[in-house]
């Protein structure tokens, strides 16, 4: 398989003048926004954002909140040479693929409380962060039987063992 490099150059841009993606569908709690803004103030921008080339100018591919919290800061911006359908199959799958990612339980621990921070919105990131994975982590058989068993109940969630539906 040969991987082409997509990466046109690295480019330091006025946040506000890159375009919003109109097809985005990220939204941004009040949370994730706090935390972005507290990550920004300790340790400032320590990755791009990524953006193609329109004739209107760089649309943003990656990188909404950064634009949105910072918009009068120059930031550093990766500029791809991709198509339209090329930015919405990243739109689509970037964050998805990264959620992929499993984790090894005692290497987030040992890495979380080795970290220092003032911030309170990092601080609840972080442990989030954690809780996030210990549920993950609980591995809950599902019971041997149920005790009654009605077919016509409407349900929302489907065990991944078992295939029981419960709502």
């Amino acid at each position: 398989m040969q991987i082409r490099d997509r990466i046109k150059e690295l480019r330091r841009v006025k946040a506000s003048d890159l375009l919003p993606n109109p097809k985005n569908w990220r939204t941004h709690p009040l949370a994730q926004q706090d935390a972005l803004k507290g990550l920004l103030a300790e340790i400032g921008y320590a990755d791009a954002l990524i953006a193609r080339e329109t004739s209107d100018g760089l649309m943003l591919v990656d990188g909404h909140l950064r634009r949105e919290t910072t918009p009068d800061s120059v930031v550093p911006v990766l500029v791809l040479d991709i198509n339209e359908a090329e930015a919405d199959k990243m739109l689509a799958t970037l964050d998805p693929l990264a959620a992929m990612a499993e984790a090894d339980t005692e290497a987030l621990r040992k890495l979380v409380s080795g970290i220092s921070t003032t911030d309170e919105n990092i601080q609840s990131l972080l442990t989030s962060v954690l809780e996030a994975n210990d549920a993950i982590m609980l591995d809950i058989e599902p019971p041997e039987t149920f005790p009654e068993i009605d077919e016509n109940i409407e349900t929302s969630f489907r065990c991944p063992k078992c295939d029981y539906e419960w709502g």
